[in-house]
């Protein structure tokens, strides 16, 4: 198995050594900052109540409000206790990795405020390799998975810039720690899609980088029209 400073270690300059600092400020309940595909992420071990009642803290964010966690590649779904439907795997084939958060129903223990009050658990896996070495490391190390909720304070637009992550690094004690390899940023795109997929039918619950009708041709074999996603958002 690599090392933690391995994953990704040669997609962006320096990169490794910024791995092996994250994973030591998880172990220590620091958030963590991180750039994905869209906007800037903050991850926390997401089975530590401490790590994320840090993250609340900082972010302002109200304790009903579930927590999304960040995993490394879809089989690590089965192994992280997430029960799995037709439409759920229908969609992680066609975008992930990839700007799509699911929302699914988990056998395993999360820390308070990171499952819904209906026992579901947003999941997101990023094709940003930044996003993407930071969850193996997080793993390898016994660590998560971890929060992929926004960078941003409580009723902030979210981070979309290093230069905007760094400014918020100071903000208060409970602040998260930068990733900062040479050329790091985020991707500037909109937000994730989010789809509920716990349940019988799939629901689009936040419109995002992925088009409403791409999801629905995705989900269109369990239905003769496509119509099987219900859109709230």
């Amino acid at each position: 198995m690599p090392s933690i400073a391995e994953p990704m270690a040669t997609a962006t300059d320096g990169l490794g050594a910024q791995l092996v600092l994250a994973v030591e400020a998880l172990r220590a309940s620091v958030p963590v900052a991180f750039p994905t595909e869209t906007v800037w992420g903050v991850a926390a071990n997401a089975r530590s109540d401490s790590a994320v009642a840090r993250l609340r803290r900082w972010k302002g964010r109200d304790a009903a409000q579930p927590i999304a966690v960040l995993v490394s590649r879809p089989d690590a779904l089965d192994r992280d206790g997430f029960e799995m439907t037709h439409a759920a795997r229908l969609l992680v084939e066609a975008f992930w990795p990839g700007p799509l958060t699911l929302v699914l129903r988990s056998r395993a223990r999360f820390a308070d405020g990171i499952a819904s009050a209906a026992g579901t658990v947003g999941v997101r896996c990023s094709s940003h390799p930044i996003a993407a070495g930071l969850a193996l490391a997080a793993e390898q190390a016994g660590i998560g998975p971890v929060t992929a909720t926004s960078m941003n304070r409580s009723g902030e637009p979210a981070v979309t810039s290093h230069s905007e992550a760094l400014a918020l690094e100071s903000h208060t004690s409970d602040a998260p720690y930068v990733i900062s390899p040479v050329g790091s940023d985020a991707g500037g795109g909109a937000a994730s899609s989010v789809v509920d997929v716990s349940g019988e039918r799939p629901r689009l619950l936040r419109r995002g980088a992925i088009d409403v009708r791409a999801i629905a041709r995705a989900l269109a074999v369990l239905g003769s029209d496509g119509s099987t996603l219900e859109v709230d958002a």
